[in-house]
């Protein structure tokens, strides 16, 4: 009897070594590889595509990866804020690596599509309202100015930030121009995007078109009705000019034919006026449809 409980105890030992060793085997070999890629994977080439504005040379350098780091130890989200802190222009970037020794870098850059005084300065803003250049009057030509926010302390490369009482406005800024951009309409903008009113954000559209959408609707669906607006104008034939307001609680698109303007824009204009007392409109029609 105690000879079996004898060899009962040294099988469980020896079961209890079995698994020991494989452990230990298996860190052993996990030791070996990380080991292995510490010593032989060096960044040896770096690989940069999606820019234009950015030299290769420029784009290495801000991240501050140089020829022998290793390639498996480098922090690739310290490396992309490195970037998108030092090039303004850069709106994201992908690092991923190809064994054994190359880095790859993808990179997608910001364009300008609005801007907005400070002072004397004028400030470029992209599609998320991020500043990415300061200047005078001629870095901005052909785009329109956004109104009825006031920058502070704007610096380049951060995103536009406001007053608290304005906070909203920015936020509808930035959904709206989402919006026209996956519409593919921001090339469009024009003049201004006004956003002094409390319930509308007036913008130009072409050559001589004010469109008007409520402050806090739905960009999306504001800005699908109005292509459809468009194209039912140019389908009658109608010129694209005059007020497009589509702040109507019937969910109705009203063509005025005078244009809204901001006060004092341009030479000559009229003073403008309030939407909601102007003369009856000229075409009205149900906006799910289309129609103007």
């Amino acid at each position: 009897m105690a000879a079996r409980k004898n060899r009962r105890g040294r099988r469980r030992n020896r079961g209890r070594f079995s698994v020991l060793y494989k452990l230990l085997s298996i860190l052993i070999i996990l030791a070996a590889i990380v080991a292995g890629c510490i010593i032989f994977f060096r960044v040896n080439t770096m690989v940069v595509s999606g820019n234009s504005r950015y030299s290769q040379e420029e784009i290495l350098s801000a991240s501050q990866v140089k020829q022998g780091d290793n390639l498996f130890t480098l922090n690739k989200y310290l490396i992309a804020r490195n970037i998108l802190t030092s090039l303004p222009y850069v709106d994201e970037v992908s690092i991923s690596r190809k064994l054994p020794d190359t880095l790859i870098f993808e990179v997608v850059e910001s364009t300008g599509v609005a801007w907005i005084k400070s002072g004397d300065t004028y400030w470029l803003l992209d599609n998320k309202c991020k500043l990415l250049e300061a200047g005078d009057q001629s870095l901005v030509e052909g785009k329109p100015q956004v109104l009825g926010l006031t920058p502070v302390n704007p610096s380049v490369g951060n995103t536009l930030t406001v007053a608290p009482e304005q906070q909203n406005k920015l936020e509808q800024l930035q959904a709206f121009l989402e919006a026209i951009r996956i519409r593919t309409m921001t090339g469009s903008l024009s003049g201004f995007m006004d956003l002094s009113s409390s319930n509308e954000i007036r913008f130009g559209y072409g050559a001589n078109l004010t469109v008007v959408f409520p402050l806090n609707g739905d960009f999306q669906q504001q800005t699908n009705q109005l292509k459809l607006a468009l194209e039912t104008m140019d389908e009658r034939g109608l010129p694209r000019t005059g007020t497009l307001d589509q702040n109507y609680d019937s969910r109705e698109i009203h063509l005025l034919p005078d244009r809204w303007l901001p006060e004092g824009w341009g030479s000559g204009t009229q003073p403008p006026q309030q939407t909601q007392q102007a003369e009856p409109p000229a075409e009205s029609s149900q906006s799910p449809a289309g129609e103007t």
